[in-house]
């Protein structure tokens, strides 16, 4: 009898905490794109890195990592995109294009969300 009261409300308990918690991480991967553009950061592609990599179960990020060269100066800056179903990603950076990103410094790496090419 106590069994066939507990069990069925364990069972609920759990699947309403990890309704919430899938919600969370789903805002959490939504706002990835969203970088606060307190800082800018100039110079000349010297590197490009291009990953996908995994964010929580099913929701991936596509990656973008830059090496900036500036008056002898080494900078690697992220743009982190999440893989949205319809929404298309384009590249349209290339080597040796002077560019000018704006983002943030976050724990000693920089993240952008725009960049405007100055010259090739």
């Amino acid at each position: 009898m106590v069994t066939a009261i507990v069990i069925p409300i364990i069972i609920i308990y759990f699947y309403i905490i990890s309704k919430r918690e899938l919600q969370s991480h789903t805002e959490q991967w939504l706002a990835l794109e969203q970088v606060y553009e307190e800082a800018i950061v100039t110079g000349k592609i010297h590197h490009i890195t291009i990953t996908k990599e995994r964010f929580y179960y099913h929701r991936y990020v596509h990656i973008v990592q830059l090496t900036l060269i500036n008056n002898q100066k080494t900078t690697i800056a992220s743009k982190v995109t999440p893989i949205v179903k319809g929404k298309v990603i384009t590249n349209e950076l290339q080597i040796g294009d002077e560019v000018r990103v704006y983002g943030n410094w976050k724990e000693g790496h920089f993240r952008f969300g725009r960049y405007e090419i100055i010259a090739k």
